[in-house]
C-alpha cells in the first residue's frame, strides 16, 4: 500500500465497502458521540467520515487529535448505519472504521477557524491566508477560477487563437496609471517597468504576422486601491487580431464570453444577442458607462416640462442651455415613506435632496414638485415616462456632465430598494462609440479618454478637421451586471495618424518616437489593420462565484493598503541591495 494513501478523501463509494483503505488529510472536526469519536477527514478532493471506538487500537491516539492536524488513517470501509447517510457528500453513504492513526503534522492553536464560513477580520485572514484557503467556499472559488481559465483557453483555441507569453520587464507606457518601476543593476539610473498591460507587445505580434493572439496576462498598476480591482496586480484575457473590423472582434469574442458565463452560471440565464449601447446613450439612460441592465429603469430627459414652470429652482437652471432635468421612474415607489427615504439617501450622498412626484389613485400627481408645476405638466411627465398609479419619479437637475454619476447611483438605489433588479441573471452588453478625448480639468488640457492606441472614427482626416472633444473612437467595453469586464478597440496603425492623435493630447512626435519607438518603427514596415480587447479574469470569476469581493477569488491578495500581510511585502531593501542598484532612498518627512 502507498505510504500515505490508497484513496483520496473524496473517492470512496459503496463499491469500496469491505476494503482496507488508507487516507491522509486534515482533521476537519472531531465529534464525541457517547465515547465514540467521529473524525471528518478532509483533503483537496473531499471529506470522509472516520469512526474510532474504544475497542480500536487507534482510540488513544484519536483522543489527542485536534482540528487541522494532518494525519494518516488506516481502516476498513463500511456502510453507514441506516438513517445516518449524508446526501450532501459524495462519500456520504460510507465511513471508515479506523484501526491505525499516524500524526504527520500536528497543528497549534488556530488563529482563525477553518470549519464553517463565519466572518473573520480581513487582516487575520490575509496574514494566515494558507489557513483561509482551506475553508470550503474560498477553496471552491479558487478551483472555479482554475476551471474558468481552462474554459477561456479552450474557447480561444477553438476560435483559432494562439497563446503567446509577452515580457514582464518592459518599458513605461501611458496606460492611465502609475507603473511599478524596477531599477536596473546593469544600467545604473535606468528602470524597467512591469507591464500595465501587454498592449504594445500584442500589437507588435500582429506586425510580426501571427494574426490571432491571446494570453492570460498578469498586469501591474501602482494605483490607489479600488473596490473593483485588486491592488498591485490583476489578470486579463488579452486578445489581438489582424485584418479585422470592430464587428469581427465582436463576432469572435461574444461567443467566448457568453460560453464561459453559460458554463459556470449554475443555471442562471445569460444574455443571448448582446445589446450595443453607445457611450452617450448609456450615460443618458442609465447614468453609467457600465450599466446594470438587470435593473429595468431607464432615465429620461424631461426638461421641457419644467422650463418656465412654477418650480423656480429647475426653471432658473434651465435658462442655461447646457442644463437639463432627468427623471428616474420608480415603479411601485409611490409612497411618502419611500420618497422621503430616497431624499434622505441623496442628502447622505452630498446632494441637496431628490425631488419627486408620486401618482395617486386616478393618476393625480402628488408632492411638492407636482403642486408647483401643476396637473397639466405632471400629466405630461407621466405620459412621457410611462408611470402608473402607485408609481413615483425622482428628478435630478443641472449640468449632466456633473450629475450623471449621481443619477446612476440613484437609479441603482431605486432598483435595489424596490426589488426591481433581477439578481438571478447575467446581463451582458457592448458599450460602443467612446469619446477619443476628454478634457483633463486637473492639467487643463485635452487628454485620451480611454486607450491612446485606438483608431478614431474617421481616421486621420477626423483628427485634422474635427473638435477633438467630439471625436468618437473605435473603442468598446463589455459590461455585466454593473461591472466593466472587458475593454478594447480597433488600433490606430497609420503612423501619421498615430503621431497626430498623440499630438492632440500634448505629445510631440519625438516624444512618441522615444516612448513608443518599437511600435512606431513597426508601423513603417507594413502594418495590418488590427484590433482586440482585454477581459478582466478576476472580475469575471468574481461574478460567476457570486461574490462582490475580489479577495474571495484570488490566492494571495494584498490588503487595501497594497500590503501582502502573509509575505511581509513591501519590505525594506538592505544597504547592499540598494548600493548594487545605485539607488538612494529619500523618505518623506513625518
Amino acid at each position: 500500500m502507498h505510504r500515505y494513501r490508497s484513496h483520496t478523501c473524496g473517492a470512496l463509494r459503496e463499491n469500496n465497502i469491505g476494503e482496507t483503505v488508507r487516507l491522509s488529510g486534515w482533521v476537519h472536526r472531531v465529534r464525541d458521540h457517547g465515547g465514540v469519536l467521529f473524525i471528518d477527514l478532509r483533503d483537496h478532493y473531499g471529506l470522509t467520515q472516520c469512526v474510532v471506538d474504544p475497542d480500536s487500537p487507534a482510540f488513544s491516539q484519536a483522543e489527542k487529535l485536534r482540528s487541522e492536524f494532518v494525519v494518516r488513517m488506516d481502516g476498513k470501509a463500511r456502510r453507514r448505519p441506516e438513517g445516518t447517510d449524508n446526501d450532501d457528500l459524495p462519500t456520504g453513504k460510507i465511513e471508515i472504521y479506523v484501526s491505525e492513526i499516524e500524526v504527520l503534522g500536528p497543528a497549534g492553536d488556530l488563529p482563525l477557524p477553518v470549519f464553517g464560513e463565519q466572518e473573520y477580520p480581513e487582516d487575520i485572514r490575509l496574514k494566515y491566508r494558507f489557513l483561509d484557503l482551506r475553508r470550503e467556499k474560498l477553496h471552491q472559488n479558487i478551483m472555479t477560477r482554475v476551471e474558468i481559465i481552462k474554459s477561456m483557453r479552450r474557447r480561444m483555441e477553438g476560435q483559432g487563437f494562439f497563446e503567446f507569453n509577452t515580457p514582464i520587464l518592459t518599458a513605461s507606457s501611458p496606460e492611465g496609471a502609475r507603473d511599478f518601476l524596477v531599477p536596473s543593476r546593469i544600467h545604473p539610473g535606468k528602470f524597467y517597468a512591469l507591464p500595465q498591460a501587454p498592449q504594445q507587445y500584442k500589437q507588435l505580434l500582429m506586425m510580426s504576422g501571427f494574426d490571432r493572439y491571446f494570453q492570460i496576462a498578469p498586469c501591474f498598476r501602482d494605483e490607489d486601491p479600488r473596490a473593483d480591482r485588486l491592488p498591485g496586480e490583476f489578470y486579463q484575457l488579452d486578445v489581438e487580431m489582424s485584418f479585422v473590423t470592430q464587428e469581427d472582434v465582436f463576432a469572435a469574442m461574444e461567443p467566448v464570453i457568453t460560453g464561459v458565463f453559460e458554463e459556470f452560471a449554475k443555471g442562471k440565464p445569460v444574455t443571448k444577442g448582446w445589446r450595443r449601447i453607445p457611450f452617450a446613450e448609456s450615460l443618458r439612460k442609465y447614468g453609467s458607462d457600465k450599466p446594470d441592465l438587470r435593473n429595468p429603469i431607464e432615465m429620461q430627459d424631461v426638461s421641457e416640462h419644467f422650463r418656465g414652470s412654477g418650480f423656480k429652482v429647475f426653471a432658473r437652471m434651465l435658462e442655461d442651455p447646457k442644463n437639463q432635468v432627468w427623471a428616474i421612474p420608480a415603479p411601485g415607489g409611490g409612497s411618502r415613506a419611500f420618497c422621503d427615504r430616497m431624499n434622505s439617501w441623496a442628502q447622505g450622498e452630498g446632494q441637496p435632496g431628490l425631488g419627486y412626484i408620486m401618482w395617486r389613485e386616478g393618476g393625480e400627481g402628488a408632492g411638492p414638485l407636482a403642486n408647483n408645476i401643476g396637473p397639466e405638466r405632471t400629466a405630461a411627465i407621466r405620459a412621457q415616462i410611462g408611470t402608473k398609479e402607485g408609481d413615483a419619479a425622482f428628478f435630478v437637475a443641472g449640468d449632466p456632465d456633473k450629475f450623471w454619476k449621481f443619477s446612476g447611483l440613484a437609479r441603482n438605489k431605486v432598483g435595489e430598494e424596490l426589488n426591481l433588479t433581477d439578481k438571478e441573471r447575467f446581463e451582458l452588453a457592448w458599450i460602443v462609440d467612446f469619446p477619443m478625448y476628454e478634457y483633463n480639468e486637473e492639467d487643463k488640457k485635452v487628454d485620451f479618454s480611454h486607450n491612446p492606441f485606438s483608431m478614431p472614427q474617421g481616421g486621420l482626416e477626423t483628427l485634422k478637421s474635427q473638435d477633438p472633444l467630439t471625436i468618437k473612437a473605435f473603442q468598446y467595453d463589455i459590461t455585466c451586471n454593473g461591472y466593466e469586464i472587458a475593454s478594447g478597440g480597433i488600433r490606430n496603425h497609420v503612423p501619421e495618424a498615430m503621431v497626430k492623435a498623440f499630438e492632440i493630447a500634448g505629445y510631440g512626435e519625438q516624444e512618441v518616437v522615444d516612448r513608443f519607438g518599437g511600435m512606431y518603427r513597426a508601423f513603417q514596415y507594413g502594418a495590418p489593420p488590427h484590433g482586440g480587447m482585454a477581459a478582466g479574469v478576476d472580475r469575471i470569476v468574481m461574478l460567476l462565484c457570486g461574490t462582490n469581493n475580489l479577495r474571495e477569488i484570488s490566492l494571495f491578495p494584498m490588503n487595501q493598503q497594497a500590503m501582502d500581510l502573509l509575505m511581509g511585502a513591501p519590505s525594506d531593501a538592505s544597504t547592499k541591495q540598494l548600493r548594487d542598484l545605485h539607488v538612494k532612498v529619500s523618505l518623506p518627512q513625518k
